[in-house]
């Protein structure tokens, strides 16, 4: 079937995207451009005194000259960007673990049952999510390191992430729960099931779509965060992966952009293998609920 004359040219779409794609792209190949490089600096092409187009070319390209794994080599042997890596490993690792369990049951017991402040509670989540997170800094300050001590400690960065992450988890998972049909709950019910063998058994297998998307958003929480981090955390081995790549360019030193690129690298590939790992569910989760009505 031949295109209509009144039909819109997609040619024009297409190249749009392509120049959008390229836009997106161009930052993230700088820093792999900085890290390969080997250099510390952001200067890879000396430019002649009278540059050329092509010399101008050369020097807005991200390619480096030499391609090089030493920086890599060197944040891990130079500097404690392992263990820093393991602070946000473990952090978010049991951030994810703690917000799965807490908005699962959170979120189904908000679907399912009737309760005194049942309304109450899900607008002040709601309102919660109004605020700007760096509002509530002094007061999880002050509760946190002051009163519970827990100032550069796993712990309390945990219980600082998963209350974070709580409030939107809570309404995405109430929300998946409410598409699921009460028939099913109630048939188990007249089997004889109690009200734990049906929210382990059949609500969560239901529901893997969005558990995996708000594991994904819980890790995310944890893995990324960096304002609380710098905040609770004083003690250098106790670093997450965003705090340690702040002093790579931060302070009066020298400006290692090498080791800053490096590690941004390094640290995204985690999120990058569960995203992978998780692929299936959040597909599945967007198929189902296309035609769900």
């Amino acid at each position: 079937m031949s295109r209509g004359k009144d039909e819109f040219p997609h040619w024009p779409l297409h190249l749009f995207l392509m120049l959008m794609v390229g836009v997106t792209i161009y930052p993230i190949l700088w820093v792999f451009t900085v890290a390969f490089s080997g250099q510390q600096n952001l200067a890879f092409v000396d430019l002649p005194p009278d540059p050329g187009v092509l010399d101008r070319l050369r020097a807005i390209l991200p390619w480096p000259e030499t391609v090089t794994v030493s920086n890599f080599v060197s944040v891990f042997s130079d500097q404690p960007f392992a263990r820093w890596m393991l602070n946000s490993i473990v952090v978010a690792a049991a951030t994810t673990v703690v917000g799965v369990f807490l908005a699962c049951t959170a979120g189904y017991a908000f679907s399912r049952f009737r309760f005194p402040g049942q309304r109450a509670g899900l607008m002040s989540f709601l309102v919660s999510q109004m605020f700007p997170g760096v509002l509530t800094l002094v007061p999880l300050y002050i509760i946190i390191v002051q009163w519970l001590g827990l100032g550069s400690s796993y712990i309390g960065l945990i219980l600082v992430y998963s209350t974070t992450a709580i409030p939107f988890c809570v309404w995405m998972l109430k929300g998946y729960f409410d598409t699921i049909p009460k028939e099913l709950e109630e048939s188990a019910l007249m089997d004889g099931a109690s009200t734990l063998t049906i929210f382990t058994r059949i609500i969560l297998p239901l529901a893997k779509p969005a558990v995996a998307v708000t594991a994904l958003f819980s890790f995310m929480t944890a893995w990324n965060e960096f304002i609380l981090a710098l905040t609770f955390l004083d003690n250098e081995r106790m670093y997450t992966a965003p705090v340690g790549l702040r002093f790579f360019v931060g302070g009066f030193a020298e400006q290692q952009w090498g080791y800053f690129a490096a590690g941004s690298i390094v640290a995204a590939v985690p999120v990058v293998v569960l995203f992978m790992f998780l692929q299936k569910y959040l597909i599945s989760g967007l198929t189902a609920g296309a035609v769900k009505g």
